[in-house]
């Protein structure tokens, strides 16, 4: 019999933590090894039993599970599952889990009801499934080159937000991002890093709900140089801003530089999808596209990544070395797409590095 799947289940209720514990033992690859009622009780758990999985709920007394998962990651690196609300506060508080390096999260819904409760434990234990097999250490881990990314400018009122009419244009050039489980953590290891002075848009998709998006993005937004905005409709993108899909819908680029939103059929099981903003990318900007996949589950971003590759763009994929999730860069590079494979800590230094190779190509020939 395989080895079953070692959960401890964290929540202030006693009777939410008995129906998750019997909820999810009836998947026979799980076991709740312990529960705690608070942050405090699930460090001395972690401590003392070393679970594969943490199920974390996010409001408890004593130590809450913000205070929780940062200790555990410091210490004690597992795979956390998250359990949030839909309201704002909770996608800001699942946000900056997410980016704690927690692995994924369940949504807790408003209704106490049978059918509610199902959908969470239905959700949680998907989720506890795939989080046993993700490494959480990836991206602690050191760059495998001896080489460090270059730092952000400081943010200077004259320089680091210049206006778009003051930038130079970027109508040949823009990079995509594509990321899903751990991406929110790997985002914000390399979104703060890019310089300010960046010649080129920037694009990012993130396998997130609706409002979780808009949250992600003003984080991103508050610890970098550059401007991060959740993408509207309409909006024309202009070099030194990175726009990132809203939860729910596909983000294509017009052929005249700006943002559309569309309800088409999801991709990949996923909406938005990076495949459709990489192939929407590269019928505007042809070979100017730098496609960029990171951590996660799946082979979104693959189909995107060969159209780029096709029209004579660059591909850069997260080495399997810092990857939460092997699954999207895995099968870019086994593609054979991949013109870098690149550890997390010096992905931003490649962008900046492959858009300048880029401007005096450009430069050059003119």
């Amino acid at each position: 019999m395989a080895k079953r799947i070692r959960v401890l289940v964290v929540d202030d209720s006693s009777s939410v933590r008995s129906t998750l514990r019997k909820g999810l033992e009836a998947d026979p690859a799980i076991e709740v090894v312990a529960t705690a009622r608070d942050g405090l009780g699930a460090l001395k758990q972690v401590s003392a039993l070393q679970p594969d999985v943490v199920t974390m709920d996010i409001e408890m007394p004593n130590m809450d599970g913000l205070g929780a998962l940062e200790r555990i990651m410091s210490k004690h690196p597992i795979p956390v599952v998250m359990v949030s609300s839909l309201t704002r506060e909770g996608a800001e508080i699942t946000i900056k889990a997410l980016e704690l390096g927690a692995v994924d999260f369940a949504l807790k819904t408003a209704s106490r009801g049978s059918k509610a409760v199902r959908g969470l434990i239905e959700e949680l234990t998907e989720k506890i499934h795939q989080a046993a097999t993700a490494n959480v250490e990836g991206p602690l881990k050191k760059p495998v080159r001896q080489k460090k990314p270059a730092p952000p400018k400081a943010r200077k009122p004259a320089e680091a937000r210049k206006p778009a009419e003051k930038r130079k244009p970027a109508e040949k050039r823009v990079v995509v991002i594509a990321s899903s489980t751990g991406g929110p953590q790997a985002l914000r290891m390399v979104v703060p890093l890019l310089p300010a002075d960046l010649p080129v848009p920037v694009l990012i998709v993130q396998h997130l709900p609706a409002s979780f998006t808009a949250r992600m993005a003003e984080s991103l937004n508050k610890a970098s140089a550059l401007t991060v905005e959740e993408a509207r409709p309409g909006k024309v993108i202009t070099s030194g801003k990175v726009y990132v899909a809203p939860g729910g819908v596909h983000m294509v680029v017009t052929r005249a530089g700006s943002i559309r939103l569309n309800l088409d059929e999801p991709e990949c099981s996923v909406r938005p999808s990076a495949n459709t903003t990489m192939e929407s990318a590269v019928s505007a900007y042809g070979d100017g596209t730098l496609g960029v996949v990171l951590t996660g589950m799946g082979s979104d971003g693959t189909r995107g990544a060969g159209l780029i590759k096709k029209a004579g763009g660059e591909i850069i994929a997260e080495d399997e070395s810092t990857c939460v999730v092997y699954g999207m860069p895995k099968s870019v590079v086994q593609a054979g797409y991949a013109d870098r494979i690149v550890p997390l800590p010096l992905i931003a230094s490649e962008i900046a590095q492959a858009c300048q190779a880029r401007q005096q190509r450009v430069e050059v020939s003119a």
